[in-house]
């Protein structure tokens, strides 16, 4: 049965298939939250303001940008391989933003959450394009959140990892012995953290007592990273 966090809020969640998607899509629903679930393309300088145009008047946007991680030697990185994770990680975040600010703005209210990851947050081997990437999520929304702070908008960060999700943590990947030695070796917490629990975490961002939250960077990652 649904709750009143969220109710009478309507949400959009981009690549809703993907990533945190569903999970979020699920736990905003239970919230109270109308759901806008949009699996639309974010590639392109004209998408991601179709997908906002296309969900209709929104309270909330869920930035949920996902992309396989390469695994490239930071030296063997093509110049193909830098664009492609920058076109699809971080190219939309400042369109879907200039696409949903300006009505935020005008009614005094609005959040933006984005699903980002701690992969920026501490160094790692062969993940320079992704972790670069990642790492300029988390830099636009410190200097876009404390910019939209007066106008009552408030923009954060979920910066994960070791988060089960279908895009990162596959099952075939969390039943490798090698991963289960790596997640209890490297993850204070000693397991993933739950779908839902991360979703939920999102839900009381998108919420009225978060309100106080300016571009703030939040980990989700069981301990790896330790601030």
């Amino acid at each position: 049965m649904a709750d009143s966090l969220l109710a009478n809020k309507r949400v959009l969640i981009t690549q809703a298939d993907a990533f945190m998607g569903p999970a979020l899509c699920g736990v905003f629903a239970a919230h109270g939250a109308t759901v806008i679930a949009s699996t639309a393309s974010l590639v392109g300088p004209d998408a991601p303001a179709a997908v906002v145009a296309a969900a209709g008047d929104i309270d909330v946007l869920i930035a949920n940008l996902a992309i396989p991680a390469p695994a490239t030697p930071a030296l063997e990185v093509t110049e193909d391989e830098w664009r492609e994770v920058f076109a699809a990680l971080v190219d939309p975040l400042p369109r879907l933003c200039r696409a949903v600010l300006p009505a935020m703005i005008a009614r005094r209210a609005g959040k933006i959450v984005v699903m980002g990851s701690a992969s920026a947050l501490r160094g790692m081997k062969r993940a320079s394009s992704y972790s670069a990437a990642r790492g300029a999520q988390l830099a636009y929304v410190q200097a876009l959140g404390v910019e939209m702070a007066p106008h009552n908008v408030q923009i954060n960060v979920i910066a994960q990892n070791f988060v089960d999700n279908p895009t990162y943590f596959p099952p075939e990947v969390q039943a490798n012995p090698r991963f289960q030695e790596r997640l209890q070796r490297e993850v204070p917490l000693g397991r993933l953290v739950g779908a839902e629990e991360d979703a939920e975490f999102a839900a009381y961002l998108a919420g009225k007592a978060a309100d106080c939250f300016v571009g703030q960077v939040f980990p989700m990652c069981g301990g790896w990273v330790p601030r």
